[in-house]
């Protein structure tokens, strides 16, 4: 054992918008010390979706509190090759819209690399960028994220520690990350312009930030070797360097994760659960059969110093891990099992399904979602949003066309609906990257997908009016973009809970989701639950929550509160009922690092789990949907 582990100071925050605010403070308080020494103001500027809050709060500061940005001069890390600064996705355009038009900078003191200057000129250009940093007084605080491979700017893994600014080939594992931000990842540039790492480490202070799911990764450049391999590792190097970070982002350091290798701590059961667990999965040996001699060996003498007997330990985790399987995930009726995860009683139950996109119930917990239906509660299934902007356009004129044909067909008038598809076929053809689809586009794609959410309940046996379809308003923006949850979001949600007043409450689980969408549709539903709490509404003292996870994630096995087991026959059901999301198939538009179909994604994950299972000794079942019950 090691008494550190982290060879790089970390700050954790409970959330995104606490570590963007310490940012943001830091960034102002180095301001406000250049403007009264006189000293050079230099800033290093990230872009992506970690920094946005940051910066959203640096303009509130500008606007709120008087904080003048007139001496500060800019350098930006990247920006795609070749690209218009322009275009929606450029660095250019994202710096503009998040912090300079908002705040008193002087254009010239703003410098970003050009994306469009020809080939040829790239490397003058890169060199000059250089010269200009060092004219400028050198970099006084740096602002990094950092990529799923580890790179710092466009620093791809390999890059060397003495790289300087440079046109740089993009991995593929970056392009496919950032095609959320594009439509697909044939159309992220496979070029871009970074900083170099040695331009990096030399900024007298560095800050990298970041959220969520990037926890395997910042565990390695935190506690790992320093390698090219994972360039923010490199940063262990560097003299006056901190990574802010949030809770899900900091979950796999040693103090989180195996925080019994670090220190004494509170052996609760759920400790003693995720200890042992992660013991016998390290080991692939069954729960009840680990050894005195495993404990010791896998830094586990201290629990059984306070704990007392192997077996008795072993006994109690199978226990827990056996209790957490269940094929009522509604509770057995008529039946007291005191361990069960679920009340028996009332029966049957009032359920709802919170679905942020129109597949989300079918994808993450169809087997639930149809066993509840079997089983005889009254299931509600609410859809946050319309999911228009994952349907291709060629969606659009393939329905437009069956809807002209049909009229035809029967003798209807189709002159309107003709004239409906003839401009969306001329928008169509000149539609440029990023460009915003005409409101009657955005409500066929809308319609495509309100469809097939109705086809699967269909499927599944819910009746019309137990579909819900919220449109939540800061969805419909039209764009990649989204807004912020909104009083209107809270308002919906709160309205249709207090109309259905259900037992048990499914929502997406999803807070460090790459998607983002899931987030905001969990803070909405959460919130929501909070405001009617405290409002006393007596209805919902007898309402569960239930979190289910995406399609990218599952729950930790040492977190499964409800394991919902499914035989092969009940996989094959789901498949099918995945399949009627036809729009959703195949090559899907902002579908993130997974190239696999969301069928493969959920097939393999649930599998996985039910392995996971069988492995610390639980019957083998096909597959597993997992829950954590969320409590208010």
């Amino acid at each position: 054992m090691v008494d550190s582990f982290e060879k790089i100071p970390v700050e954790i925050f409970n959330a995104p918008s606490e570590g963007s605010k310490f940012v943001a403070r830091e960034i102002a308080g180095y301001i406000r010390e250049s403007a009264a020494s006189g000293i050079p103001c230099v800033l290093g500027l990230a872009t992506g979706s970690t920094p946005v809050e940051m910066y959203a709060e640096l303009v509130r500061m500008h606007k709120e509190e008087g904080l003048s940005f007139k001496h500060v001069i800019t350098f930006n890390l990247d920006e795609y090759y070749p690209i218009s600064p322009e275009v929606f996705q450029s660095y250019c355009s994202f710096m503009d819209r998040h912090l300079f038009s908002h705040i008193d900078i002087l254009p010239e003191n703003i410098h970003i690399p050009n994306g469009q200057l020809p080939k040829d000129e790239i490397k003058n250009h890169c060199i000059q960028y250089e010269q200009m940093i060092e004219d400028a007084g050198g970099i006084g605080l740096q602002i990094l994220g950092i990529g799923n491979n580890g790179h710092i700017g466009f620093n791809e893994p390999g890059s060397s520690i003495f790289s300087k600014t440079r046109l740089i080939n993009l991995d593929i594992s970056t392009r496919m990350a950032n095609s959320k931000d594009f439509e697909n990842i044939s159309k992220v540039p496979r070029l871009a312009i970074t900083m170099g790492i040695q331009t990096i480490m030399k900024a007298r202070r560095v800050i990298l930030m970041a959220w969520g799911h990037k926890a395997p990764v910042v565990a390695r450049a935190v506690e790992g070797h320093v390698t090219e391999q994972v360039p923010a590792s490199i940063l262990q190097q560097h003299n006056h360097c901190q990574f802010v970070l949030d809770q899900f982002a900091a979950a796999d350091l040693t103090r989180f994760k195996s925080p019994w290798l670090a220190g004494d701590i509170d052996w609760t059961p759920k400790m003693i659960k995720r200890a042992v667990v992660n013991m016998a999965l390290k080991l692939k040996k069954p729960v009840l059969s680990l050894t005195v001699h495993d404990y010791n060996e896998s830094g586990l003498g201290d629990l059984l110093v306070e704990k007392g007997d192997v077996y008795e330990i072993n006994l109690q985790v199978y226990y827990m891990l056996r209790d957490s399987i269940t094929g009522w995930p509604g509770g057995k009726p008529q039946a007291i099992i005191p361990k069960h995860p679920e009340r028996s009683f009332p029966y049957p139950k009032t359920c709802v399904i919170f679905s942020p996109h129109p597949d989300d119930d079918i994808i993450s917990m169809g087997g639930t979602f149809m066993r509840l239906q079997d089983q005889g509660h009254d299931v509600h299934v609410v859809y946050q949003t319309s999911g228009n902007i994952a349907v291709t356009d060629e969606f659009v004129t393939r329905f437009l066309d069956f809807a002209v044909g049909f009229e035809d067909m029967f003798g209807i008038n189709n002159e309107k609906s003709n004239a409906i598809l003839k401009k969306a076929e001329t928008f169509l053809l000149s539609k440029q990257l990023n460009e915003r689809d005409t409101p009657e586009i955005r409500a066929i794609k809308g319609l495509i997908r309100r469809c097939e959410a109705s086809a699967t309940c269909k499927y599944v046996g819910i009746p019309a009016n137990n579909r819900h379809f919220q449109n939540l308003p800061f969805y419909e923006t039209g764009t990649i973009e989204k807004k912020p949850m909104g009083e209107e979001d809270i308002e919906s949600t709160m309205a249709l809970l207090r109309k259905i007043k259900p037992q048990q409450i499914y929502c997406a689980g999803d807070l460090a989701d790459p998607h983002g969408t899931h987030k905001v549709c969990l803070e909405i539903v959460l919130e929501s639950i909070q405001r009617i709490k405290k409002a006393g509404d007596k209805w919902l003292e007898d309402c569960w929550v239930w979190l289910y996870k995406g399609a990218w994630q599952e729950w930790g096995i040492d977190e499964i509160e409800m394991a919902v087991p499914m035989s092969p026959d009940q996989v094959i059901k789901k498949r099918n009922g995945i399949f009627i999301h036809q729009s959703q198939k195949d090559m899907v538009p902002f579908q993130g690092t997974d190239a696999r179909e969301f069928w493969q994604r959920a097939e393999e994950r649930n599998a996985h789990t039910a392995d996971l299972y069988a492995v610390l000794g639980m019957t083998k079942y096909a597959a597993i949907e997992a829950f954590v019950r969320w409590h208010f």
